[in-house]
């Protein structure tokens, strides 16, 4: 991504744990402004280019109210870049469709989908400059485009954040601004280890996830964050593209 000598900032959601607070820690190592947004912070993240935003994502209605003022604080230091990258998920509601309450899948749609959608939006309010080099990056998963049984609501929800990355970047057509997806393979965390605690009769793939972890095929998420800080944050990427972990 492009910039002047000016202080280069980034949004993370999802930074209490796992994938967000690994990308947060490697964007604040690298020197950029790190504004971290969900329900909790990470208790290793810190410093006087880090702040956090505190706010529930499965409220995604709540977003311009909670998060402009926090965004327009980001634009007010007049970063040289701005890159939002939506993180934050939930693997939760598991289970075969019939066996779900509704206000499970509301809850999980919100959280993956639309808090993303009303962050991008957001985002390309408060970040208008065409001067200022602005990226979206999407963190999808291969469930978008294979349907998992026990995993429909997830896999829907991922479906979706990709077809936001095309909308913006069909929208978006400044030379400037590049909204991507990425799919970033297997990764061990806390949700990789959410799925493989589940029965059978709610996730039949469960022992699929179960041999990636018996068979040493998960990825740090601390190298998966550097990957995507120094391939997709800082490199040249396409507009509207779905990478995934092959291209870091």
């Amino acid at each position: 991504m492009p910039t002047s000598t000016r202080e280069q900032a980034a949004i993370v959601t999802g930074v209490s744990r796992g994938l967000g607070a690994a990308l947060a820690r490697e964007l604040l190592e690298q020197g950029f402004a790190v504004l971290g947004v969900g329900r909790t912070s990470n208790e290793g993240l810190a410093g006087d280019r880090y702040r956090f935003a505190q706010i529930d994502l499965a409220e995604a209605p709540s977003t311009d109210g909670l998060l402009t003022s926090a965004f327009e604080d980001v634009a007010d230091r007049r970063p040289g870049s701005v890159c939002l990258l939506n993180n934050a998920a939930t693997v939760e509601p598991v289970g075969l469709i019939g066996q779900l309450a509704a206000a499970d899948i509301a809850t999980a749609i919100a959280t993956n989908l639309t808090a993303a959608v009303t962050l991008a939006n957001l985002f390309c309010r408060v970040f208008a400059d065409p001067e200022v080099p602005r990226r979206i990056v999407n963190i999808s998963s291969g469930a978008a485009d294979r349907a998992l049984p026990g995993e429909a609501v997830y896999c829907v929800s991922k479906a979706g954040m990709e077809m936001l990355t095309l909308a913006l970047a069909a929208e978006q057509t400044a030379l400037t601004f590049r909204a991507i997806t990425l799919r970033p393979g297997v990764i061990d965390t806390d949700m990789q280890a959410a799925i493989r605690s589940q029965q059978p009769e709610a996730l039949p793939v469960v022992e699929s996830f179960k041999a990636l972890h018996r068979d040493g095929r998960l990825v740090p998420a601390e190298t998966v964050a550097a990957k995507i800080v120094n391939r997709l944050v800082l490199g040249d990427v396409d507009s509207g593209r779905t990478y995934s972990y092959e291209d870091l």
